[in-house]
């Protein structure tokens, strides 16, 4: 069973492919050309089901938003996860990582599956981690085959892409010691990592082992997300020369993935200055090249506890419009304490604006569209159409019936009342009178 890169390389369309092409109104032929050279993955293992909906991520696609969920070494509750999982699918988010690292992380990350039913990642370094406090007390009593066990068994569970720490290695590992960061090493990943070398002085086995799991993606067909161990926790330690070194090796292992078929995207910061977000995007592609480049964010502003949400999302959607491909969510609990089912879907909804403001600059034609729709039903106060059309209709509906209107009403909102810029200007909009019930004209 060949990879989805492997199959475009043979000019091949796969299903997944195809539903792609559906979703997304591109040409087959384009999109098989451009999976075939890396520019748009479609993680999707060959051992999920096929209910499963997969998505595309890249150049010249909408840009997608991905949830983490997942449990912590000081709250197991695998009811809530399922309960975040489940909001995630119904408020439309395109894909979801599971980055549990307390309890039985395998049962864990099935049983979450089970309730997911679009493309779904995860991080195999917290299955290493948690596989040393459960079975040794010790999170850095790792051999080198715990890491490479926990990747294994990531693919087999039928996980769709996987967040690689491959690009720290033991030399700049040894550096962290000697550059000064205002935020240190932020990543949970990339601290076991380089905790782990550091004490041993060994390389880390996910760069020394690269081929062997280059060959268990292809197995599976198993997306590397490339991970960033080093990325800039505060908005002072952005660009640094550690990220910069991680992101110079990851592109060198973009390249020998690809050789063997195997999809890869890149992921990025994390904490970066407004002025410096599209400067990190263009940075980054021009040393990974044209491949998917998945963010964090990224935050503009350190101090917006409760809120990181917000300040992420202004991030977001400039890093998207500059190039990245999928963005991956903040809520408001970041920095503060897990997230609960409120606080993903307002930080999903945050981001699927933040996307959307991207696509309008990367793919204005068929993003408009929507906006074009929303605009007429503004302009004639199609009430029932505005509230369907927004990217949080219950949350819109629940505003706009707070005084006692009707949707069904086409009455101005009380924002301005008989003041309504559609009421006033009879050439707008024809009315029979202002502040009574408006008839719209054919």
């Amino acid at each position: 069973m060949g990879t989805q890169m492997s199959s475009a390389r043979r000019g091949v369309a796969t299903d997944e492919m195809k539903l792609v092409a559906k979703d997304e109104d591109v040409s087959l032929d384009w999109l098989v050309k451009q999976i075939a050279k890396g520019s748009i993955i479609i993680p999707s293992n060959n051992v999920r089901p096929q209910k499963i909906h997969n998505v595309g991520i890249g150049k010249g696609l909408k840009t997608k938003v991905n949830v983490n969920i997942g449990t912590s070494t000081l709250n197991v509750n695998l009811d809530e996860e399922i309960e975040k999982a489940k909001v995630a699918v119904k408020y439309h988010a395109d894909t979801m990582m599971d980055l549990s690292d307390g309890g039985d992380v395998g049962s864990i990350r099935r049983a979450i599956m089970e309730v997911s039913p679009i493309t779904f990642g995860t991080v195999p370094i917290y299955e290493a981690y948690n596989h040393g406090v459960e079975v040794h007390k010790n999170p850095l009593n790792l051999s080198e085959d715990d890491f490479l066990n926990a990747f294994e068994n990531n693919a087999k569970d039928g996980v769709d892409y996987t967040t690689i720490h491959a690009g720290i290695t033991k030399d700049i590992a040894k550096r962290i010691l000697k550059v000064q960061r205002h935020g240190g090493v932020v990543s949970k990943g990339g601290t076991i990592t380089a905790a782990w070398m550091l004490k041993y002085d060994k390389e880390n086995p996910y760069f020394a082992h690269y081929d062997y799991l280059v060959e268990i993606a292809r197995k599976y067909d198993v997306t590397f997300s490339l991970g960033d161990a080093l990325r800039p926790g505060s908005i002072l330690d952005s660009h640094d020369e550690l990220q910069v070194q991680e992101m110079i090796n990851v592109a060198r292992l973009t390249k020998q993935a690809h050789e063997k078929d195997v999809q890869v995207m890149v992921e990025g910061p994390g904490h970066v200055p407004l002025n410096e977000v599209a400067a990190n995007v263009r940075l980054a592609k021009s040393l990974i090249g044209d491949v998917p480049y998945y963010v964090l964010g990224p935050l503009v502003t350190d101090v917006a506890s409760g809120h990181d949400h917000i300040a992420s999302a202004i991030g977001a959607a400039i890093s998207a419009a500059e190039g990245v491909d999928l963005l991956c969510y903040l809520t408001p609990s970041e920095h503060l304490a897990l997230p609960n089912s409120d606080d993903v879907k307002a930080g999903l909804i945050a981001y699927r604006i933040a996307a959307h403001a991207a696509d309008l600059v990367k793919i204005r034609e068929k993003a408009i569209k929507w906006d074009m729709k929303m605009t007429e039903a503004r302009r004639t106060l199609d009430w029932e159409t505005q509230l369907a059309l927004s990217i949080d209709p219950e949350e819109a509906a629940k505003i706009h019936s707070r005084t006692g209107q009707h949707p069904g009403n086409n009455v101005p909102c009380t924002m301005c009342g008989g003041a309504c810029v559609y009421v006033m200007l009879p050439q707008q909009r024809k009315y029979e009178k202002p502040n009574e019930k408006l008839q719209q004209v054919e």
